[in-house]
């Protein structure tokens, strides 16, 4: 059995996430993570919300909020539509958490020891018109790489280069718009990266298996240009963690806080031990899955995350972990995706422009979303939502394949044998058939969802499914009861366990239908298949079932028609 540490990229506090967010990094991370338990391995999978910074206070002041009080709320809605999308987190935790304020003074001073954190005397944006000091996301403007004329300061959405709010060309208060800014000098924390270039690009070329658009987004900010730069980790705000070195004050960081970006990966870390002292566990629990010399060692953990996160976690949490020199388990695979857009443009959070996940619950269930934006992963490109694509996929895969077999075989078994598995006959060579190849497919499945192929693995699961009702079709139950009952008692024995073999391969992707099937089946035995031709025997001869209501129901035009006038523009 193996242990599997997995990680999402921890969602902003501020707002509900479109789908976009969604397969950026929780989706995927779930379907990797339900698949290694289906398989009987150990598994950790940790997800928060990331709560500090200037997204939360401005989107605490836009509310009328306390912003502790602002993220406590918001916290609890992101929890309950996650919990909507079937995300099955160990431990849903949160930045803002007493463990991860702990731990990140606890990294700073660990870091400062070791002389890998410099004070520096820096100069930054004032607002004259604001009274204060402006920390990078309260300063937009035109990004001087690509042109993109809404990027913030700390990195552009749309080329994803990092930057300082010095870089931006024509920058304005995200506070009150203006523009009569100023450079001021203050005082900060650096993090010097730069003095760890050469043993994070060692790491960083050990890692020959990392997806290619991983790998060229981590080298380009470590080789690029001037190369791996000094961060600053510290800012100018009220709402964080608390500048100490330890437990100890930092003299001249008083009134500061640690950069959103130094303590939100930590709370990976954090989460875990959120985990495990909500749950009564001593902290060797937390800490076998965290350090080396505990027991972490024999742990693969993996992190999955939108391109846009991939310099932080391949550059500067990493810095933080080496630059400790404690025995910190470091990231086995990222697994970087690219962008969904929306319809022919882009998700617009600010416009409402897309489908939002509270939204997307209204209107359908959580496995017709899961089923499309997994099988449309964004893992080699950038993907496209449609409505004409989405209507097609769910009413063929899911309504006409796997939920149109499961009707047929129970409705007909119910009809000529009763709700039981009916007895007599034998398999011959059709069936046989059908067993080779579905363990083809299924090992080849299995693989694909080992390398995390989001796209392949929806595809061979698909196929899977269509194997069963080409079965069906050839082996037409129907016809041969006329002339054989006791064969086609055979037939359809063999199309109930497919049911229920269904149901175990794709709980990952469909939970609640699986669920259901499963239930259908009146079967607790969820055993993955490593061999086929047992598990096509798993319901025993005699064994009851239920006819269950209609698996997946097909979109109709008119709906479809109105969803995409609905979503087109400003959220409601």
């Amino acid at each position: 059995m193996a242990r599997h540490l997995i990680t999402s990229a921890i969602p902003y506090i501020n707002g509900i996430k479109h789908l976009g967010n969604l397969v950026g990094s929780q989706l995927p991370a779930d379907l990797y993570a339900r698949f290694q338990r289906a398989r009987g391995h150990e598994v950790l999978f940790l997800c928060a919300t990331d709560e500090h910074g200037t997204p939360a206070e401005l989107a605490a002041a836009k509310a009328g909020k306390p912003v502790e009080e602002y993220c406590a709320e918001m916290w609890a809605v992101q929890d309950e539509i996650a919990k909507g999308f079937r995300m099955s987190f160990d431990h849903f935790g949160r930045s803002s958490s007493l463990q991860n304020r702990e731990l990140t003074q606890h990294f700073a001073a660990r870091l400062a020891d070791a002389g890998l954190i410099e004070e520096v005397a820096d100069q930054q944006i004032y607002s004259k018109t604001d009274g204060r000091f402006l920390p990078d996301r309260y300063v937009e403007g035109t990004c001087p790489n690509c042109g993109f004329d809404s990027a913030r300061g700390d990195q552009c959405d749309n080329c994803t280069k990092q930057l300082d709010p010095v870089d931006l060309i024509n920058p304005y208060s995200t506070i009150s718009g203006s523009t009569d800014l100023e450079m001021r000098e203050t005082k900060h924390l650096y993090l010097r990266q730069s003095q760890m270039k050469d043993q994070l690009s060692e790491w960083i070329e050990s890692k020959d298996d990392w997806p290619v658009l991983t790998t060229s987004i981590a080298k380009k900010w470590l080789n690029d240009g001037d190369g791996l730069q000094d961060r600053g980790i510290t800012r100018d705000l009220s709402w964080g963690v608390p500048v100490k070195r330890g437990s100890e004050d930092w003299p001249g960081m008083e009134g500061k806080v640690f950069y959103v970006w130094f303590d939100a990966p930590i709370e990976y870390i954090a989460c875990a031990k959120e985990w495990a002292d909500a749950h009564g566990k001593p902290d060797t629990e937390w800490q076998r899955w965290w350090r080396t010399d505990l027991g972490a060692d024999d742990v693969r953990y993996t992190q999955f995350m939108g391109k846009d996160n991939v310099p932080f976690h391949t550059l500067s949490f990493p810095v933080t972990i080496l630059g400790s020199g404690e025995p910190w388990k470091l990231v086995d695979y990222i697994k970087g995706l690219n962008y969904l857009n929306y319809d022919g443009g882009q998700f617009s959070t600010s416009r409402g422009r897309g489908v939002f996940m509270d939204q997307a619950l209204e209107i359908l269930p959580a496995d017709y979303w899961r089923w499309w934006l997994l099988s449309h992963a964004p893992e080699s490109s950038d993907s496209e939502f449609t409505w004409e694509n989405f209507q097609a996929s769910v009413n063929k895969d899911l309504a006409d394949v796997l939920g149109n077999f499961v009707s047929r075989v129970t409705k007909f078994c119910r009809s000529k044998f009763g709700e039981v598995v009916p007895e007599g006959g034998t398999w011959g060579e059709r069936e046989q058939a059908l067993i080779a190849e579905l363990t083809t497919r299924i090992r080849a499945y299995e693989g694909f969802m080992d390398a995390m192929d989001v796209r392949k693995s929806a595809s061979e699961l698909r196929a899977i499914w269509v194997a069963g009702n080409e079965y069906l079709q050839a082996a037409a139950p129907w016809v041969t009861f006329k002339e054989d009952p006791a064969q086609a008692a055979a037939q359809i024995r063999l199309a109930l366990n497919l049911i229920r073999l269904y149901a175990v391969l794709s709980g990952p992707f469909i939970p609640d239908a699986a669920e259901t099937l499963m239930s259908a089946m009146q079967c607790s035995d969820d055993t993955w298949p490593d061999d086929v031709e047992a598990a096509l025997s798993a319901l025993p001869v005699g064994a009851a079932f239920t006819v269950p209501e209609v698996t997946f129901r097909k979109i109709t035009d008119d709906e479809r028609i109105g969803w995409q006038e609905r979503f087109a523009g400003a959220r409601e």
